[in-house]
């Protein structure tokens, strides 16, 4: 169909990342059995709150730089640090969402595996958050 517009181009990012942050924040309303540590409440809370915080600041950032100069919005152009941060975010909610089912029965290990993808995801968000900022900040000087 090849059908583009303004408005969708600017749709996208923002239903992505508003499905990434609901996702999440369905995932925090319920405490994980997470192998043999049991219920940690405060597990995705940690790694949830980053990534939800540095999408937002990153899109406030991208719309300022997109009304400012090119050589901004150059700036917060999407690197590779940024695809690295979505996939393993991607493969994290898609390991803590199936394991949701109780039908599964045990797994622990699983669980477990998603939680360290999650806050690789989270470790990913911070670093590439810092990435941008450092470049913007570079751009700001000149």
């Amino acid at each position: 169909m090849k059908l583009h517009s303004v408005f969708g181009a600017f749709l996208d990012p923002v239903a992505d990342k508003l499905m990434v942050a609901a996702t999440l924040v369905l995932l925090c309303s319920r405490p994980l059995n997470v192998a043999n540590f049991g219920q940690v409440p405060w597990l995705l809370i940690v790694p949830s709150i980053a990534i939800i915080g540095r999408e937002i600041t990153m899109s406030a950032v991208r719309e300022w730089a997109a009304s400012q100069n090119s050589k901004l919005l150059e700036a917060v152009a999407v690197n590779n640090l940024g695809k690295w941060k979505t996939a393993t975010q991607m493969a994290a909610l898609t390991i803590l969402l199936a394991t949701r089912d109780s039908s599964l029965g045990e797994a622990g290990i699983l669980v477990a595996s998603g939680v360290i993808l999650l806050y690789i995801s989270a470790g990913l968000s911070v670093m590439s958050l810092a990435v941008y900022m450092g470049k913007i900040w570079q751009v700001l000087l000149k």
